[in-house]
């Protein structure tokens, strides 16, 4: 079996012990070296591991990062967007926004609700394709005289 294809299987073996890997990696390790040699390597450092303690910190430590921490907290400032804590600032954007929320709905019912003044309705014309086709070809009449004489003049060209 090659070493690349039993790499997973020896992590294994370095985990539980060389006698729990399957006979397969057994064998493998019996015939290469290299394997052998890289598996008593991380068992070696596995031991080393075991018996590393982490060291204490010192009995200041917590005080000294407390400290230190309040320090780098009032040093960076209140930045651009603390002007928002203050409710004050924050009602007041509030208003401003419901004045131009209002003002844009004002000025849009105004469109679309017609002023009644002293009881006049005025009448509501329902205006069709038609009616609107014939007021664009009148407002219009200028453009489409200039095309009818371009049409005059390709027809005596030809």
């Amino acid at each position: 079996m090659k070493c690349g294809k039993i790499r997973e299987e020896l992590m294994e073996a370095v985990l539980s012990g060389p006698e729990l890997a399957t006979p397969a990696v057994q064998e493998h390790l019996a015939s290469c070296a290299a394997c052998a040699e890289e598996i008593a390597s991380l068992r070696r450092t596995m031991e080393l591991l075991d018996e590393w303690q982490a060291p204490e910190p010192s009995p200041y430590f917590s005080a000294r990062l407390r400290a230190r921490l309040r320090d780098e907290h009032a040093q960076q400032g209140a930045g651009w967007l603390a002007w928002l804590r203050r409710p004050a600032v924050v009602t007041a954007a509030a208003a401003l926004m419901a004045v131009g929320v209002g003002m844009l709905e004002g000025v849009h019912w105004k469109n679309t609700h017609p002023l009644d003044i002293a009881g006049y309705n005025p009448p509501v014309v329902n205006t069709g394709a038609a009616v609107s086709d014939l007021q664009y070809l009148d407002n219009h009449a200028d453009l489409f005289s200039d095309f009818d004489a371009l049409d005059d003049d390709q027809t005596e060209a030809n």
